[in-house]
């Protein structure tokens, strides 16, 4: 059965966003829709003080006692453990608080400001601890446990914590070995980085609304990026079953990884599991968002990195340790990721990697965009820029010298698959005229160019699922159901295209179903890892032939035809062999008539799809060797030419160049975006942004304090450049591009200081102050 009729018209074309159908309404969909009605109550959260304390005493009496105040919950009403990959968290906190900000009792009132007033009369008693605000302190034989219990913790099978210590887990890569090489490398690199703690900053604070019907049913609307995931995490966390527990999540306003898992989602409903029949919305404060919720984890990285005489990289030597914060329940997997792709995109026989994920009194550390990646190639690549020069060796020559490619076997035993990035970093190093010296445009500024590679795969569990649906519609319209988020990156169009592509159909006709609802949706593990291009694109896909394979059956009982005669062509069944045609909406939802009307054919037509990787194997726990570590790998490269003010430090980036090896561009526009958007994000976070903190307190949580990148930060030329080489288990060889492009920029742009004055620094932010500390340092 030939599918690919329509390809070259649908993937691989720049179309606009896909329409969003409400199931109920088919009216377009805004949160604003979602009426609660006069019994909504307004949440607010009792909040630790302390970065570590022992909870002696809390008394809620006084709370309950305030007029309007419907609800109050705390620890001792929900005893068990939550978390994805290790439970090590409550809703409420217990026996122990373990960061400034944890929640300790939450108040459902009439209004927020009873419900604020609420928490003023809730006492609670404290006895301060010792806290650790650093991974190498954290590490420490007599360092106080943050979770003394950590050795009974529920885990997930290939995460590795440590009884007894403060490290949740402990992943080991061992290759060759690097000790045996080192006095053969004509150079050797030894470096440290720390790159700090940032957060997410989405234009949509976290928010939440619970209800508990008479019947004990419970439904969430919140903003999320895994409706599914907070579905099953909050079932196990209450004892109930899924099928008691809906979850609705709307389009979201910014995520970045922030709203994947599960964070405040579960407070509302702890305080509407006290207020049946009453909604209870929780909204974050924008302070709240900074430090109460997932944050970037902070990376102490150690490296040590040799080369021989012609350039070829024999060894790595490297050692992270991430400050996973006061739970590590999704963080253990940004450091299992770390681990696997410890050599960044280089193809090293010689490998010894220990990567640590360290509990601190810091805020919890979770997803990014990126999920370690940034951190860890800030490290990798500015060794591999150290290395070139120190033996005389262009660094985009020495880049492509050692670049991983087709057949490479991995630093896990894993045998690489075909990959663009020579490409990449030819036509990065290409667009910013590499090699050749830009002046400055006065004289008390310096002009640099700096390159970076990179490559990510997709961070999950080896059997994460995506299914999708098709339904047919009387006229012609299709409703395409699936359990991936909308967060701005374009998922609903591209499920579309492939959808349409796959069919035969145009693709105005089609019609994202939404909200995403864990009841009526299509299952999705979640809208993390770049990976609903390839993995819910591959179960649209097989949606798609499902349905037609039915369409076809249908016409050749009809018609008394071979279905391998048959095609769809913009919405008509056309005959090869009689050249009869049928338009799908003739005959979608009520069939075709038999001769003389003696009955019908058909019936409602409804296509399922489900696409699940089969071929993930475990990993080693002494050495991280197994067949495959991971789906696939995404390459690609970033170049930047800077120019450096001596007289302050700013930097100014003239230009920005991003190539990225995506498999199949399914919507070139889309991809685009997404690397102008990363690159944009890459560079705040390089240039402006980090948490402060004294004593586990943020010292900057506000846009006044926590600076981030805005128009006037933008380079003055962004290009963004699709690199094409098709991976086997891809719809159409597409692989997924939403969080690469900020992966290289933070060494990228160091090369390039580097590259203009000379200096490099321990990591980022590079603000102008550290600049200019720096020049002044060395006497520039």
């Amino acid at each position: 059965m030939k599918v690919e009729t329509n390809i070259p018209e649908l993937i691989g074309k720049d179309v606009q966003r896909v329409d969003v159908q409400d199931k109920a309404t088919g009216t377009a969909i805004f949160t604003d829709d979602v009426q609660f009605g006069r019994n909504l109550l307004y949440a607010r959260i009792k909040r630790s003080p302390h970065p570590h304390a022992l909870i002696k005493s809390i008394d809620t009496s006084k709370a309950e006692k305030l007029p309007g105040v419907k609800a109050v919950a705390t620890g001792a009403d929900f005893p068990k453990r939550i978390g994805l990959y290790l439970k090590d968290k409550h809703i409420f906190a217990r026996d122990r608080v373990r960061y400034v900000g944890e929640p300790v009792a939450g108040v459902a009132a009439v209004s927020e400001e009873v419900a604020e007033s609420a928490l003023d009369l809730i006492d609670v008693e404290y006895e301060a601890l010792p806290a650790i605000f650093h991974p190498h302190e954290a590490i420490k034989p007599d360092a106080i446990l943050i979770h003394p219990d950590l050795g009974e913790y529920e885990v997930a099978n290939f995460i590795f914590p440590k009884a007894d210590t403060n490290i949740s887990n402990h992943f080991k890569v061992r290759k060759g070995d690097p000790e045996k090489v080192w006095d053969a490398c004509a150079a050797v690199v030894n470096r440290k980085y720390y790159i700090p703690h940032i957060q997410h900053v989405p234009l949509e604070t976290h928010v939440a609304v619970a209800k508990v019907d008479r019947a004990g049913k419970v439904t969430l609307w919140s903003s999320s990026q895994s409706p599914f995931a907070q579905r099953d995490l909050i079932a196990k966390a209450l004892g109930m079953s899924p099928g008691n527990i809906r979850v609705i999540a709307n389009y979201v306003g910014g995520g970045f990884g922030c709203k994947a898992g599960l964070t405040m989602e579960a407070l509302p409903i702890a305080l509407a599991l006290k207020a049946k029949g009453h909604p209870v919305k929780l909204r974050l404060t924008r302070e709240e968002e900074f430090y109460t919720n997932f944050v970037r984890q902070a990376l102490a990285i150690e490296l040590k990195m040799g080369c021989d005489k012609d350039g070829n990289i024999l060894a790595l030597e490297n050692t992270m340790y991430w400050d996973g914060g006061a739970s590590t329940e999704y963080g253990v997997n940004i450091t299992r990721a770390g681990g696997y792709s410890c050599t960044g995109p280089y193809d090293i026989p010689h490998v010894k990697a220990d990567s640590y994920c360290v509990y601190t009194n810091n805020t919890i550390g979770g997803p990014y965009r990126g999920f370690g990646m940034s951190e860890l190639h800030t490290g990798i690549e500015q060794c591999v820029d150290e290395l070139a020069e120190a033996i005389g060796m262009d660094k985009v020559e020495f880049r492509l010298l050692n670049a991983v490619q087709d057949g490479d076997i991995l630093a896990t035993g894993m045998k690489m698959h075909p990959t663009g990035i020579k490409e990449c970093i030819e036509k990065v190093a290409h667009a910013v005229e590499w090699g050749k010296p830009s002046e400055p445009c006065a004289p008390n500024k310096r002009r640099g160019k700096g390159i970076a590679a990179m490559w990510k795969a997709p961070a999950m569990p080896p059997n994460p699922g995506s299914s999708a649906i098709i339904k047919l519609n009387e006229d012609g319209t299709i409703l395409l159901g699936v359990g991936g988020q909308e967060i701005g990156q374009g998922a609903f169009t591209v499920a579309a295209q492939i959808a349409a592509a796959t069919l035969g159909v145009p693709y105005e006709p089609i019609r994202v179903i939404g909200p995403v609802d864990t009841d009526y949706s299509p299952y999705e593990w979640q809208t993390v890892a770049s990976r609903l291009t390839w993995s819910m694109g591959n179960a649209v896909k097989e949606a798609a032939l499902d349905t037609r394979r039915q369409i076809f059956e249908i016409v050749s009982q009809a018609w008394g035809e071979e279905a391998k005669d048959l095609e769809i062509i913009d919405g008509v069944v056309i005959s090869k062999a009689s050249e009869r045609e049928i338009p799908l909406k003739d005959f979608a939802v009520y069939g075709i008539p038999k001769n003389n009307f003696e009955g019908w054919i058909g019936g409602p037509i409804y296509g399922r799809g489900k696409f699940m990787p089969n071929y993930v194997t475990g990993l080693d726990k002494d050495t991280g060797q197994g067949e495959r570590a991971v789906v696939h790998y995404t390459t690609g490269a970033q170049a930047f030419e800077i120019e450096v003010d001596l007289d302050s430090g700013k930097i100014e980036i003239i230009h920005a160049v991003s190539a990225f090896d995506v498999g199949r561009a399914i919507n070139p526009d889309l991809v685009r975006a997404q690397m102008e958007g990363g690159i944009v994000q890459g560079i705040s976070s390089t240039i402006f942004e980090q948490m402060i903190f004294k004593d586990g307190q943020m010292q900057n949580p506000n846009f006044v304090d926590y600076r981030i990148a805005t128009t006037m930060d933008l380079p003055k030329r962004i290009e963004s450049i699709i690199v094409e080489v098709p991976q086997d288990d891809g719809p159409w060889g597409a692989r997924g591009v939403g969080e690469h492009p900020m992966v290289p920029t933070i060494a990228a742009i160091a090369n390039a200081i580097y590259d203009a004055v000379g200096i490099r620094m321990e990591g980022p932010p590079f603000t102008a102050e550290k600049i200019f500390t720096h020049l002044k340092m060395k006497d520039i």
